[in-house]
């Protein structure tokens, strides 16, 4: 015969396992819900820029992507978004040129015991700190002070370098150049949160491990800890790469707003960020859509660098 005590903490035992199912279920429903959510508004948000951008796509086509006119005065309106593609790509490059070894040596810095720990935390918040300034004040600081600091570095390059179609012509103040060490600064913080967090979540058998078969300490870090952490690390340069992609305010007080191609990273150049800030406001008829064609092909250039990531990160996953 079953004891009524017994039979009553198997009933509680039930009732708190079905209570504990169903808030799974409400869990794994509502994240479900949000995930969709974000799909279903990355999904309006292109629709809504490609219907916008459709007819400048059917007036230019392809040859948007490949000329460099941008004239939208009425009657005599051509446009061609290859200066500001250019510009988006090349100065997103110097920034992770500068800001992906910086970023990853900060968060390996910060993330091993080379220093006290007193100190490492006011570091880290630091770090962290520089996300926190708005970019508008990024851009005052590049006018004021960068560029000074960078025009000597441009004419050393120019007179060094200068067979060098990148640094061909002398600095004309404001360029590609100090908008990609600006975007450096702004994005170095993203990469090193993110990167020290991922190292710091390493199990810490790995680094036994790895000391214990003999392996000194730096070859512990990038042959055991760098490997592990590689996905986490990807994912932070990413996103700092779609922050420097579409970085605005910063990058139009410095870049110097030109649309005229040239492959000097010294010359005044454009984004394709800048130029929505500039001629969005103002724009009409055709130019609005030209404007939201160079939008979409900021879209599709973002997309295409992320399925690229996702590819290296498999590669290297399937390799370690």
């Amino acid at each position: 015969m079953t004891s009524p005590v017994y039979s009553n903490s198997t009933s509680t035992r039930d009732r708190s396992l079905e209570s504990e199912k169903t808030l799974d279920r409400a869990f794994i429903g509502l994240t479900l819900a949000f995930a969709i959510g974000i799909g279903v508004i990355l999904l309006t948000i292109a629709t809504v820029v490609f219907l916008r951008s459709l007819p400048a796509i059917q007036a230019y086509g392809f040859s948007f992507l490949t000329t460099s006119a941008w004239n939208p005065v009425q009657g005599r309106e051509q446009y061609g978004a290859l200066p500001v593609i250019y510009g988006t790509l090349v100065s997103s490059a110097i920034a992770l040129f500068i800001a992906v070894p910086l970023g990853i040596g900060t968060a390996i810095f910060l993330s091993e015991d080379f220093i006290p720990q007193k100190v490492r935390v006011p570091l880290v918040f630091m770090v962290e700190l520089l996300a926190a300034i708005p970019s508008v004040v990024y851009g005052l600081w590049g006018i004021f002070v960068l560029i000074p600091l960078t025009t000597p570095i441009g004419n050393w390059l120019h007179s060094n370098l200068g067979w060098i179609p990148l640094f061909s012509t002398p600095p004309a103040g404001p360029g590609m150049f100090p908008a990609g060490v600006v975007l450096a600064i702004m994005i170095l913080p993203i990469i090193t949160a993110i990167s020290r967090d991922s190292l710091y979540s390493l199990p810490p058998e790995l680094r036994q491990a790895s000391l214990g078969l003999g392996a000194t300490r730096w070859e512990t870090i990038f042959r055991v800890l760098i490997p592990a952490a590689f996905s986490g690390i990807v994912g932070g340069i990413m996103l700092a790469l779609g922050r420097a992609m579409g970085e605005t305010m910063a990058v139009t007080m410095i870049i110097g707003n030109s649309n005229r191609l040239s492959l000097s990273i010294l010359d005044p150049a454009n984004t394709i960020s800048s130029l929505l800030a500039n001629q969005f406001a103002e724009a009409s008829g055709m130019q609005v859509s030209a404007l939201m064609y160079a939008g979409l092909v900021l879209l599709i250039l973002t997309l295409v660098v992320n399925i690229l990531a996702e590819y290296i990160v498999n590669q290297v996953k399937a390799k370690y």
